[in-house]
């Protein structure tokens, strides 16, 4: 019996251990294979706000040890218009390949233009393997070194960060694949962030200047003898009309937006004072037909300048609150 008890111990014990033993072993082979990933841009130039685009050159390698990778055909860019190989090498010596390339992407992204022309933007780039996914492969970031040539410089904008990260991307689909039990798939990738600060006082002067300057001989009606009441209405309407075509040159550069920016602000603000400016210089008119000349000119005055200085106030508050976003 005690022999029967031990012989049944020893089988069970046998089992546990082969058992255990198993268990590590099946999760190393399901282990996703690590690729090595790492960046350094050259240059990114045309970004063109109205088609929502811009371009970006730079040198990616990848570190990995399974062939069946092939991302020389297999990387995928998401978000890019298109993709251009200039130049690829590969080394597999060290039982490791080694793939090195330089692409040339046209990437569709999104613009933050609330605060435009004192806006900050945020590019997005990112790579993927179009055949395996998480369960198969995982990016790890080559974060050693800088990741933009310093001396390159983008014309009106400064780099102010750049982040290398890696992550994983869910699709809510199967891509028809009917052995999977429900609609969603994960893919590993490497992300790279870059944080523009546009320098803005240029621009903003040069696309602003004309608005400026159709309010101002707006304002300058109430310095116009009072006899000259036609002129002070004519000036007040033509610049009415010189800020409405002043908005329309400067949203022709911009995407369409469904909330209200700072370039909708200032011109809004602008076109409301300018109908003040009418609504003044026609009470003023009425003064002048009761023959209330003196008290007419006063009006003009003071109203001139507490119109001035709501404007201006309005103005420094609204471009202050842009600057600091």
């Amino acid at each position: 019996m005690a022999l029967y008890i031990g012989k049944r111990f020893f089988l069970t014990f046998t089992i546990l251990i082969a058992v255990l033993a198993a268990v590590p072993a099946k999760a190393q082979a399901e282990r996703a294979d690590t690729v090595y990933s790492g960046i350094y841009i050259t240059s990114i130039h045309d970004i063109n706000f109205k088609d929502k685009e811009y371009s970006i050159n730079l040198w990616l390698w990848l570190k990995y040890k399974n062939k069946k990778f092939d991302f020389l055909h297999n990387l995928e860019v998401p978000q890019a218009k298109s993709v251009t190989t200039s130049y690829s090498t590969v080394d597999s010596s060290d039982n490791q390949i080694y793939l090195l390339m330089k692409l040339q992407c046209v990437m569709k992204d999104s613009w933050a233009i609330n605060n435009f022309p004192f806006d900050r933007q945020k590019l997005r780039f990112s790579i993927e393997n179009s055949q395996f996914d998480s369960k198969s492969l995982v990016f790890a970031a080559d974060t050693l070194g800088k990741h933009f040539d310093p001396r390159f410089t983008l014309r009106g904008w400064r780099i102010d960060s750049l982040d290398v990260s890696t992550g994983i991307k869910i699709y809510e689909t199967a891509f028809g694949d009917e052995s999977l039990a429900k609609p969603h798939t994960e893919y590993s990738n490497f992300k790279v962030r870059i944080q523009l600060d546009r320098d803005a006082m240029g621009l903003f002067w040069k696309m602003f200047l004309g608005m400026y300057v159709a309010f101002l001989i707006a304002y300058m009606c109430f310095y116009i003898h009072t006899d000259s009441i036609d002129s002070r209405f004519g000036l007040s309407v033509g610049a009415l009309f010189a800020v409405i075509g002043n908005k329309y040159i400067v949203d022709s550069s911009l995407p369409e937006s469904t909330t209200v920016t700072l370039v909708d602000t200032l011109h809004g603000i602008t076109l409301l004072f300018i109908l003040a400016v009418i609504i003044g210089t026609s009470f003023s008119l009425k003064l002048v037909k009761q023959d209330k000349i003196e008290k007419a000119r006063k009006f003009d005055f003071v109203f001139a300048q507490v119109l001035l200085a709501i404007y201006l106030v309005l103005n420094a508050w609204f471009i202050f609150q842009a600057t600091r976003y």
